[in-house]
């Protein structure tokens, strides 16, 4: 029943992937989707790109193992999509295809080339995690070995995306979006009910599971925050998403409905990862809410909710592999080959060359899997790569006009730099030297100060530089 549910939900995702490629004439189609995306599709391609395993699978395990303190890793998505409110006409207006194009463009072209290898590192990881997201919904509905669901999960996600670009992306994400929200807000009241109610929940669960930072403290608290808040601000294929925009308009109204479904659809993950703590003991908490979906009916949950939840969460994860793929391979092909290399490259060149990318990038992802132990400790560690590494200099060049070429191009390269070494440090570590909840502070830290010393250490750029930006602003 659930294996017929996810075969039928691929088997039109395939089927209107393979229809999109006609459509598909230009790198613009391909990258940007013609920038030509209406309020409600653009809605639906931001919400179904963060709602990722991250929140299904990672968040969810935290939420299952501390209560409803997870929702500060939540929450630092949710104040910065309020700030990219601001930034959203102003993105849309300067109409470039990637965020390097921006580094680029208030720089130099040292700041396009570590934005690309930032984005790619961070891109690849997050898309990879996507993968045992896939193996792990395999493994509960049909009984795949989760190794063997990982190599038909990338192979899917690495065709599907390859097909039609950003244009089959956006358009399944309508459905996507609206799965995510049907499938899991439903879900919320049915389990409490089942699970007897929340006077049941507080009197079975310890009072730590409700408060404030759980067991942990502010600086714990701070140390999930910030690796979600700087990811979002910095993050490439949203960005390359309100490029897509049809105007600066539709990208700023998009965003007010897409804090809501966020808000609306992370809680609801959180809340049924608590419900489900007081009745399942589970030792691989990751998969609580996919443990929901197939056993659901021991606590009396409707097969159909069950359902529902099971494909939300595949919907989940195919849709945000899908972005995370598309936008280091567009990174590499527009930032390096066409900056670089062939200029003069042909559309066919730049879409044939995207294709076999992503299928590269798709292995990558595959091998990269063996390095960490957790989701989650992937997840955070690829949210400091890019909320470190590129966040600073980023809003550096849309809110601070003394920002110059110097300190950006440092900026990123300390903040990339120190989540590096740390993390590559813990790799061969019994025990880590800093736990990947804690490595965004000396990341963020060290970017964001290299970025202010180094630029009132150096000369102004001239105003050709940062009017762009500055005027934009004032939309």
């Amino acid at each position: 029943m659930f294996l017929t549910a996810i075969i039928v939900y691929l088997a039109i995702l395939l089927a209107v992937g393979i229809y999109k490629t006609r459509t598909v004439k230009t790198q613009e189609d391909f990258m940007v989707a013609g920038r030509a995306t209406p309020v409600y599709k653009l809605v639906g391609t931001l919400l179904a790109t963060w709602i990722g395993s991250g929140s299904i699978i990672a968040g969810a395990g935290l939420a299952y193992r501390v209560g409803f303190s997870e929702l500060w890793l939540s929450a630092g998505a949710w104040v910065a999509i309020v700030i990219v409110y601001f930034l959203a006409g102003r993105v849309r207006k300067i109409a470039q295809y990637t965020m390097p194009d921006i580094l680029e463009q208030r720089y130099n072209k040292w700041a396009r080339i570590l934005g690309t290898i930032t984005i790619v590192i961070a891109y690849v990881t997050i898309a990879s995690y996507q993968f045992k997201g896939g193996a792990f919904v395999l493994n509960l509905v049909a009984g795949i070995p989760v190794e063997q669901g990982i190599i038909i999960t990338a192979a899917f996600v690495v065709l599907f995306t390859a097909l039609a670009g950003l244009i089959s992306v956006i358009t399944m994400d309508i459905i996507n979006g609206t799965l995510m929200l049907l499938g899991i807000a439903l879900a919320v009241p049915i389990v409490l009910h089942d699970v007897g109610g929340w006077t049941t929940v507080r009197e079975t669960l310890p009072p730590d599971r409700f408060a404030v930072f759980g067991k942990k403290d502010f600086v714990w608290a701070m140390g999930v925050f910030f690796p979600t808040f700087f990811l979002l601000l910095g993050e490439s294929s949203m960005y390359q998403k309100f490029f897509s925009a049809k105007d600066a308009k539709s990208a700023r109204q998009a965003v007010i409905f897409w804090v809501i479904g966020t808000i609306i659809i992370e809680t609801s993950i959180t809340a049924l990862a608590v419900f489900a703590s007081v009745k399942f003991k589970l030792e691989e908490t990751e998969k609580v809410i996919l443990h929901l979906a197939t056993h659901g009916s021991e606590i009396g949950l409707p097969p159909i909710i069950g359902i529902m939840l099971i494909v939300a969460a595949m919907a989940i994860i195919i849709s945000t592999a899908n972005s995370f793929l598309l936008t280091p391979s567009t990174n590499l092909t527009r930032d390096i080959y066409q900056r670089f290399i062939n200029p003069n490259a042909t559309h066919k060149q730049i879409i044939t060359l995207q294709r076999i990318l992503i299928f590269v990038l798709g292995f990558l992802g595959y091998l990269l899997l063996t390095r960490f132990q957790t989701v989650l400790q992937m997840a955070l560690t690829a949210y400091t790569m890019i909320g470190a590494g590129l966040t600073p200099a980023l809003l550096a060049a849309f809110l601070w006009k003394r920002v110059t070429t110097a300190g950006g191009v440092a900026s990123i390269a300390t903040g990339m730099g120190i989540t590096l070494i740390i993390t590559l440090i813990n790799m061969f570590r019994k025990e880590p030297l800093l736990e990947a909840d804690y490595i965004v502070l000396p990341a963020a830290a060290g970017s964001i100060l290299v970025l202010i010393v180094v630029s009132l250490l150096t000369p102004p750029d001239p105003p050709e530089k940062w009017k762009p930006f500055v005027e934009n602003n004032k939309d």
